[in-house]
C-alpha cells in the first residue's frame, strides 16, 4: 500500500491548531482540494443510536458503517466537483491530539497528530497518509495537496495569536 509521511511546524500552540484540525467544517479553510463539507453526527464515547443494530433484535445492514466512539461522519465535496459527494469518517482523540480521516469512497486514510515543540514555542503537525493500491496513481497529487495543506494549517492557526 503506498504511503507517505509529512510534517510542518506551526507557531501556534497545539490547542489553536486542534481547533482547526478536529472540525471538518473548517477543512475547506486549509485542506487543499476540499471545496465544501456537510457535517454529520458526532458520536460520544460508548454512545449508540436506536435502530443501529446494537440492541436485542436489531440488525445492522451488511454495508452499514458503524461510527467509532468519538467519531463523526461528514461528506466532502472536492474543489471544482460540487456534484461529487465523498463520504468520510472522522475519528478524533483529543487526549492524544490525533485526528484520523478515512475516505469511504477511495479508502484513503489520513492520520494527523499534534505535539508541542520542545521549546514550547509552537506545534509540530504530522500526517501519515495511506493510499490503497487501486488509487496508487494519486500518490504524487496527494503528497502535493498535503504539503500545501500543512502550510495552510500552520499559517491559519498562527493567525489566532494576533
Amino acid at each position: 500500500m503506498p504511503s507517505f509521511h509529512d510534517s510542518a511546524d506551526a507557531a501556534a500552540p497545539p490547542e489553536e491548531v486542534w481547533k482547526l484540525l478536529y472540525d471538518p467544517a473548517r477543512f475547506p479553510d486549509w485542506w487543499a482540494g476540499i471545496g465544501t463539507v456537510d457535517v454529520g453526527e458526532e458520536r460520544g464515547p460508548g454512545e449508540e443510536r436506536p435502530g443501529e443494530g446494537h440492541g436485542p433484535g436489531e440488525r445492522r445492514a451488511p454495508n452499514e458503517t458503524r461510527l467509532p466512539a468519538g467519531g463523526r461522519s461528514y461528506t466532502m465535496y472536492p474543489e471544482g466537483y460540487p456534484d461529487f459527494p465523498m463520504a468520510q469518517l472522522l475519528d478524533t482523540t483529543r487526549e492524544r491530539q490525533r485526528v484520523t480521516v478515512s475516505c469511504l469512497v477511495s479508502d484513503l486514510r489520513f492520520e494527523w497528530a499534534l505535539e508541542p515543540l520542545a521549546d514550547g514555542a509552537g506545534t509540530r503537525i504530522t500526517v501519515d497518509v495511506e493510499i490503497p493500491e487501486a488509487e496508487a496513481a494519486r500518490l504524487e497529487g496527494q503528497r502535493e495537496a498535503i504539503r500545501v495543506s500543512l502550510a495552510r494549517l500552520a499559517e491559519l492557526s498562527a493567525l489566532t495569536l494576533d
